[in-house]
């Protein structure tokens, strides 16, 4: 299925008539984060702006030699609409020392870096010990 035809059918569900419960498990909210500068997401551009942080249910194309479980997508959105989405790399709390230096923001937040040399910013949200590190090219 294209992203497009996933969205209609989510659409389609909401507009019948589907519960705020049901409706709640089709994607896992991460916090809200600011974004200081526009950014690249998928391609596409996201202007600097305030954005709540949810995991996609939308399928990740597997990477040979790497479970589905360490990708998912990220919705970046703005009142009430999807802005923008970029791949965000899965990490557990154990191993996240490994991969990453500084604090970890706190369960159920997320926390905006700028890079080294100002080219990227990384989205890094931490929900319930499970890291999603998302990184964006600034425009």
């Amino acid at each position: 299925m294209t992203r497009r035809t996933i969205f209609l059918v989510v659409a389609v569900a909401l507009m019948v008539g589907l519960s705020a419960g049901a409706a709640a498990q089709t994607a896992t909210s991460l916090g809200m984060v600011s974004l200081a500068r526009g950014v690249m997401a998928d391609g596409k551009a996201l202007p600097a702006g305030s954005y709540t942080l949810r995991v996609s249910t939308a399928p990740v194309t597997s990477v040979v030699g790497q479970a589905e479980a360490n990708a998912k997508w990220v919705e970046f959105v703005q009142g009430g609409e999807v802005k923008g989405r970029e791949l965000a790399s899965v990490i557990p709390s154990a191993e996240v020392a490994q991969v990453v230096k500084g604090t970890a923001p706190g369960s159920g937040r997320a926390k905006v870096e700028l890079l080294r040399g100002g080219e990227y910013l990384r989205v890094w949200a931490n929900q319930a010990g499970t890291h999603y590190l998302v990184h964006l090219i600034v425009n």
